[in-house]
């Protein structure tokens, strides 16, 4: 099968698991792709603002905030706005629990609420060492995601308090607050639609279980090494890890580079 457009996540896929920092090989297969015609995109947990070490890559299609927003050079193409009641809502209740709540833009924000699990968390998940900007009034902002750091005993508060959203976990102290349904392969059709493309036309790379239903959907699915059993199980191949070369070895070994 010859791909058109290739999907990555970010971190623990194009960068290494171990450092954070983008292997040479990987910078060498992404210029590969895209010197063959292949449309490379970026397929994120992270924000856009933190995504600029992927576009020096030469990447200039985006989707962050776990699929709630999605860019391709300065063109929107799909984003799940939140109603800014509903956030202001969930944002009083977590400040009144001292709960860790951040909120994506196009930038990142938290409220301000600090622990050894949440900078744990933001570590883990976005290879953060300190805590995002906080802005008491984040829910006159745009907002595509918002994400609780909490236990599962934490989350059923929420879930009680809020019946109409969804708490979808995927990092054992990272929940999405959901409005709507938003993931990577509901942002990966809207791109594959504004390309003209099939979705048997994708492969996706991806190590975590925010990539599972984006491995999935697409033609060919692609789990590093570093992925847990889940993420692997839902692959078509499982590769190396992000920090031994995984994104070059799937390449060549597929016969796609």
């Amino acid at each position: 099968m010859t791909y058109k457009i290739a999907f990555f996540d970010v971190d623990g896929t194009i960068t290494s698991c171990d450092d954070g920092t983008i292997p040479t090989s990987t910078k060498e297969a992404i210029r590969a792709l895209k010197d063959q015609g292949i449309k490379v995109v970026a397929a994120t947990g992270r924000p856009l603002s933190m995504c600029q070490s992927i576009q020096d890559l030469g990447i200039d299609t985006f989707i962050t905030a776990n699929g709630g927003y999605a860019k391709h050079a300065t063109e929107v193409i799909h984003k799940m706005t939140m109603d800014q009641q509903i956030v202001q809502q969930v944002y009083d209740f977590a400040r009144d629990r001292e709960h860790g709540l951040s909120f994506y833009t196009e930038d990142y924000f938290m409220n301000g609420v600090r622990n050894p699990q949440i900078l744990n968390a933001l570590k883990e998940t976005l290879f953060l060492h300190d805590y995002p900007a906080f802005d008491e009034f984040i829910y006159h902002q745009e907002i595509y995601l918002m994400c609780l750091f909490a236990s599962d005993e934490m989350v059923e508060s929420y879930r009680t308090h809020f019946p109409h959203l969804t708490f979808l976990r995927w990092h054992p102290y990272v929940v999405n607050v959901l409005q709507e349904d938003v993931s990577k392969s509901i942002a990966i059709r809207k791109v594959l639609d504004y390309f003209g493309l099939d979705k048997t036309e994708a492969i996706a790379f991806g190590d975590g279980e925010n990539d599972i239903d984006m491995l999935e959907f697409v033609g060919f699915g692609v789990a590093m090494g570093n992925g847990n059993e889940r993420v692997q199980s839902s692959a078509d191949y499982v590769t190396k890890k992000s920090s031994e070369d995984g994104i070059e070895h799937a390449l060549k070994n597929l016969g796609i580079l």
